[in-house]
């Protein structure tokens, strides 16, 4: 048995969004942390080190997208895993289009997770399981 708690960040304006996901998150023995937008949340990853962050698209102040590419490219956070939960999901609620836009933004790695919002409870906490299995997981050579 793990004794520590993984840690997510979540990062989103709403605050109905943030209460959800965090009291989803620590009902199924996560620790939780937040920020309303990508450059309070960048802060928090710099000084938290968080396992994981949950992260929305469109936020005051810094976009996700610029989060996310902060965080890519920066040698000392880029291997922190990233769930994109997000309503910008382009046309028709088909999350795709909006998928390929972020995996060929400024040769950054596409997202470990992408979720279309209105979420649904066991996807997001499948994808959140499986990310965190994988970035546990020993670097394989190559």
């Amino acid at each position: 048995m793990s004794t520590g708690k993984k840690k997510v960040l979540v990062i989103d304006d709403e605050p109905a969004v943030v209460t959800y996901l965090e009291t989803l998150l620590s009902d199924n023995g996560y620790e939780t942390t937040s920020a309303e937008n990508g450059r309070v949340g960048f802060e928090i990853v710099k000084r938290d080190r968080p396992d994981l962050v949950c992260l929305d698209i469109t936020m005051p102040e810094e976009s996700g997208i610029r989060f996310y590419r902060q965080l890519k490219e920066d040698p000392a956070l880029a291997a922190t895993p990233v769930v994109v939960v997000t309503a910008v999901t382009g046309f028709g609620g088909d999350p795709e289009p909006f998928r390929k836009f972020l995996s060929t933004r400024k040769h950054v790695p596409p997202p470990e997770g992408f979720l279309a919002k209105p979420i649904d409870q066991q996807e997001f906490l499948e994808t959140v399981a499986r990310v965190l299995a994988r970035a546990g997981a020993p670097a394989l050579p190559g």
